[in-house]
C-alpha cells in the first residue's frame, strides 16, 4: 500500500500534448498578455497604496519600498518566467509546484492563491467604493452606517453593496468568454496609462523637492505626532521595510499572465516576454507615480483613500482632478478584471487534477468558459468585499504573494536537480548509479559532492530536496528571530545559529549536480543565489506581518487541508493513473504486448 508520504508528494504527469490540448480558446498574443499584466497590476499601487503608504508608514521614502519591493518581484518572476517557458498549460504557479515538488504543496499553493484572488478582488472593488464613495462625500457610507450597521468588531462597520455589484459586473463579462473580456481589459488599460501620464506630466510642473526634507519643527502640531520624525525617511528603515511589505500588494496582478497557457499563443515564447515586459512598465509606473506623490505634497498631509484627487484640489487643478478620479475608477476596475479573470483558471485545473470537486473543471462549450467555477468564486469574492472594511482586506492578502515566490523558487530549484529535459515533460528518470556502501565519509561526499559528480543521481536530487526544506525551515527561523524575539541577546544569538546552518545548507545545496537547462529559452541566472536570496527577502517581509494577516490565512489553509484529506487526496486524478499503472497485468495482455 502507498504510504500517505507517498501521496502528499506525487507530482504531476505531464505530457508533450499538456501543452498543446486544450477546452480553452487560444486567443492571446504578446501585447494583450503584457496589457493584460500592465491592466492587472496598475491600479491600487498608483492611485491609493503610494499616496497611503507614504501618510502612515515610510514617508517620501515610499520610492525605496517600491523600489525594493520591484527587486524582489523581479527575482520571483524569473522563476516564473523559466517555469512558464516548461509548463504552458493553465493554473499557474499550482501547476509548476504539482510537477515538480509534489501534490500537497501544490494544493496548498493553489488553495492560497485561491483565497489571495478572492480577497484580492474584493480588496479591488472595494477600493472603487470608497474612492467613488470618498469623492461624493461619503454618501454610501453615511447612508449604510445610519440604516444597517454592523457592530462587528472582525467585520466591516456597514455592508457595502455596491462593491458587491461590482464584483457581479465583472464576473458576467468574464462569464461571456477570455476574449471579451480581454477586450474590454485592453481599453481600460489604455485609458490607464494616458491618465498615468498625464498626473505624473501635471505633478511634474508642481515639484517641490522641500517636500523631500522637512523638519519635524516645520509640521504644524495636529500632525506632528503621526509625522515620525520628519525628513526623507520619517519613520526610519523599519518604515521603509514596513512599506514595502504593503508595496509589494501592488505588483501583485503580473502573474496572471502565467496562467493563461492554454489560451495564449505559442505560450513558451510569449508569457515569459509578456511578464518581463510587464514588470518593466509596472516598475517605471510605480517609480514615477510615487516620486511626484511625495514631492507636489507634504506626506503626512496626504488623503489615504484617495491620494490624487485630495492633492490636486488642493492644488487647484480641478480639471486633473476629474481626469485623475475617472482614470483611478478605470484602472481599478481594469485589475478587477485581471484577478477575476485569473481566479476560475486555478479553480478549473486543480478541478481538472481531482484535488478540488471537478465540477469546477466544467467548461461552458459555448462561451469556452468555467462558468460555475466563475460563478461560484465571484459570489464569494463580491460577498468578501460587502462585509470587510480595505485595510483588512489588506493584511489578508499581503501574505499569499510571498508564498507564492518561496514556492515556485522552490520548484524551479527542484526541477533543475530532479531531470534533463527541454522542459518536465516526458523526462527520463535520473540516473540511478550511486554508490550504495554509505560510511560517515562517504555520506559527507556525497552530500558536498566531493566525488565531482556532473549529473544528477537519485541521492544528488534527494540531497537538494531535503537541504532546500531545511533551508526554507532555518530562513524562516532568523526572519522570525530578528522580528519577534524582543530580547536582543536571544534575538542575536538565534539569528545567528539559524544564519549559520542555513550558509552551510546554501552550499550543500549549490554543490549538487544540475542538468543543463541552455535550451531554454528564459532561464534564472546564478540560480541558487538568486532563488535563495529571494526566499530570504520574501520571508522577512512576511515576519513584518502583523498577527491577524497569519490568522486569516491559518484559518483558510485549515479549511482548504479538510476538503483536501477527505476529498482530494482520494479523487486526485494522479492517485487513479498509478492505480492503474500498478494494476497486475495479465497473461492475455503479456501475449498481446507481444
Amino acid at each position: 500500500m502507498t504510504s500517505i508520504w507517498g501521496h502528499l508528494t506525487r507530482c504531476k504527469t505531464l505530457t508533450t500534448q499538456d501543452g498543446e490540448k486544450t477546452q480553452l480558446a487560444r486567443v492571446l498574443n504578446l501585447l494583450e498578455l503584457v496589457i493584460l499584466g500592465v491592466g492587472s497590476t496598475l491600479g491600487l499601487g498608483v492611485y491609493v497604496v503610494a499616496g497611503s503608504v507614504a501618510k502612515t508608514t515610510a514617508g517620501p521614502a515610499v520610492i525605496l519600498s517600491f523600489v525594493i519591493a520591484g527587486i524582489v518581484t523581479v527575482l520571483g518572476a524569473m522563476s516564473f518566467a523559466e517555469l512558464a517557458s516548461r509548463i504552458p498549460t493553465a493554473g499557474s504557479s499550482y501547476v509548476y509546484s504539482y510537477a515538480s515538488v509534489g501534490e500537497f504543496v501544490a494544493f496548498t499553493l493553489g488553495w492560497s492563491l485561491i483565497f489571495g484572488s478572492i480577497v484580492g478582488s474584493a480588496t479591488l472593488a472595494k477600493g472603487i467604493s470608497n474612492y467613488i464613495d470618498s469623492l461624493m462625500g461619503d454618501v454610501n457610507k453615511t447612508f449604510f452606517l445610519e440604516h444597517m450597521p454592523m457592530n462587528v468588531k472582525f467585520l466591516s462597520a456597514y455592508p457595502d453593496f455596491f462593491a458587491f455589484l461590482l464584483v457581479l459586473i465583472v464576473i458576467l463579462s468574464s462569464a461571456f468568454g477570455v476574449k471579451s473580456s480581454v477586450r474590454i481589459s485592453n481599453i481600460l488599460t489604455l485609458v490607464n496609462i494616458t491618465v498615468i501620464a498625464t498626473v505624473i506630466g501635471a505633478g511634474a510642473t508642481q515639484i517641490d523637492f522641500n517636500n523631500w526634507k522637512i523638519p519635524i519643527e516645520n509640521v504644524t502640531e495636529e500632525y506632528r505626532e503621526s509625522a515620525g520624525a520628519g525628513g526623507f525617511m520619517p519613520f526610519g528603515l523599519h518604515g521603509v521595510i514596513a512599506g514595502t511589505s504593503r508595496c509589494f500588494f501592488a505588483f501583485s496582478g503580473f502573474e496572471i499572465i502565467s496562467t493563461t497557457g492554454e489560451e495564449a499563443k505559442n505560450p513558451k515564447r510569449t508569457i515569459p516576454l509578456a511578464i518581463a515586459l510587464t514588470l518593466l512598465v509596472v516598475t517605471s509606473v510605480y517609480f514615477g507615480i510615487s516620486s511626484v506623490t511625495t514631492l507636489i505634497w507634504p506626506y503626512y498631509l496626504q488623503n489615504a483613500d484617495a491620494p490624487f484627487p485630495y492633492v490636486f484640489e488642493q492644488l487647484e487643478m480641478p480639471v486633473i482632478k476629474w481626469i485623475v478620479t475617472i482614470g483611478a475608477i478605470f484602472a481599478m476596475s481594469t485589475c478587477l478584471i485581471g484577478s477575476v479573470f485569473s481566479l476560475p483558471r486555478i479553480l478549473y485545473s486543480m478541478g481538472s487534477d481531482g484535488v478540488l470537486f471537478r465540477q469546477l473543471a466544467d467548461v461552458n462549450p459555448k462561451t469556452k468558459t468555467p462558468v460555475l467555477a466563475i460563478c461560484i468564486t465571484g459570489i464569494f469574492s463580491g460577498t468578501v468585499a460587502a462585509l470587510f472594511n480595505l485595510e483588512q482586506l489588506i493584511d489578508m492578502v499581503s501574505l499569499i504573494p510571498l508564498i507564492n515566490y518561496i514556492i515556485v523558487g522552490s520548484s524551479v530549484l527542484v526541477l533543475r536537480y530532479k531531470n534533463d529535459s527541454s522542459n518536465i515533460m516526458e523526462e527520463t528518470k535520473p540516473d540511478r548509479t550511486d554508490d550504495r556502501t554509505y560510511t560517515p565519509w562517504t555520506m559527507v561526499k556525497h552530500i558536498f559532492n566531493l566525488h565531482g559528480i556532473k549529473h544528477p543521481t537519485d541521492l544528488s536530487c534527494r540531497i537538494a530536496k531535503v537541504s532546500l526544506f531545511a533551508f526554507v525551515i532555518m530562513a524562516f527561523g532568523m526572519c522570525i528571530s530578528i522580528e519577534w524575539v524582543s530580547n536582543d541577546t536571544i534575538k542575536y544569538f538565534s539569528a545567528t545559529v539559524f544564519a549559520i546552518f542555513g550558509i552551510g545548507l546554501w552550499i550543500i545545496i549549490a554543490r549538487q549536480p544540475m542538468y543543463s537547462v541552455d535550451h531554454l529559452r528564459i532561464k534564472v541566472p546564478f540560480i541558487t543565489i538568486v532563488v535563495c536570496l529571494n526566499m530570504v527577502i520574501n520571508m522577512y517581509l512576511m515576519a513584518q506581518l502583523n498577527l491577524q494577516a497569519w490568522i486569516n490565512n491559518i484559518i483558510w489553509l485549515s479549511i482548504g487541508y479538510l476538503i483536501y484529506f477527505t476529498y482530494g487526496i482520494h479523487h486526485s486524478t494522479e492517485r487513479k493513473l498509478r492505480a492503474i499503472e500498478s494494476e497486475p497485468k495479465s497473461p492475455t495482455d503479456a501475449i498481446t504486448k507481444f
